[in-house]
């Protein structure tokens, strides 16, 4: 039996929901509601509220990070435009309506130090965007030392975008980005 439509579209309103009122405001009945199935098939799919949460945040993170790869991706100039283009990347998703901030630190100082999942989660998503980041400052010559301070200040511009409500951060750390890749040892 194909479960695919009917997750899909549990998983879309977990999503939006959780993102939007955060995952302890949200009951199973609301994603219930949201999502048009009923609450059997609900935890038939998901038997529990940590099994939903922990799909919600694994199938975001695979999101978000493909958007930005492509985003990378079909940037064609030198390799230090690649990493700039992340700040660019993140600029425009500070803009969508609803932004939030980070999903994952979101969940993770909502829940993380009482599911385990959700930290793994979080931590994942963290690391994997930290990796994605290095390789990208590798690739235009730059150390791990100046990739992991770069990712550090795409992670500050996502939480001072969500605290001020501007897509400015992004603008300010790109600069930062610039000069740290211009001034990095070769």
């Amino acid at each position: 039996m194909d479960h695919g439509p009917a997750r899909e579209r549990i998983l879309d309103a977990a999503e939006e929901l959780f993102y939007a009122r955060g995952i302890q405001a949200v009951g199973m009945d609301a994603v219930r509601s949201a999502s048009g199935v009923t609450l059997r098939r609900l935890y038939q799919l998901f038997p529990s509220k940590g099994a939903l949460v922990e799909a919600y945040l694994l199938r975001r993170d695979a999101r978000w990070r493909g958007a930005l790869t492509s985003y990378v991706d079909a940037v064609d100039g030198p390799a230090g435009e690649r990493v700039l283009a992340v700040f660019d990347w993140l600029g425009r998703w500070f803009a969508e309506p609803g932004f939030r901030g980070c999903a994952f630190v979101n969940s993770f100082g909502e829940l993380g130090g009482t599911a385990p999942e959700v930290a793994e989660a979080a931590r994942g998503h963290k690391e994997a965007f930290r990796g994605y980041v290095g390789e990208l400052v590798a690739e235009a010559g730059g150390s791990g030392a100046t990739g992991a301070h770069i990712a550090l200040l795409a992670e500050g511009a996502i939480t001072t975008a969500a605290l001020t409500g501007s897509s400015g951060p992004a603008e300010e750390a790109r600069e930062a980005a610039r000069l740290l890749l211009a001034a990095a040892p070769r």
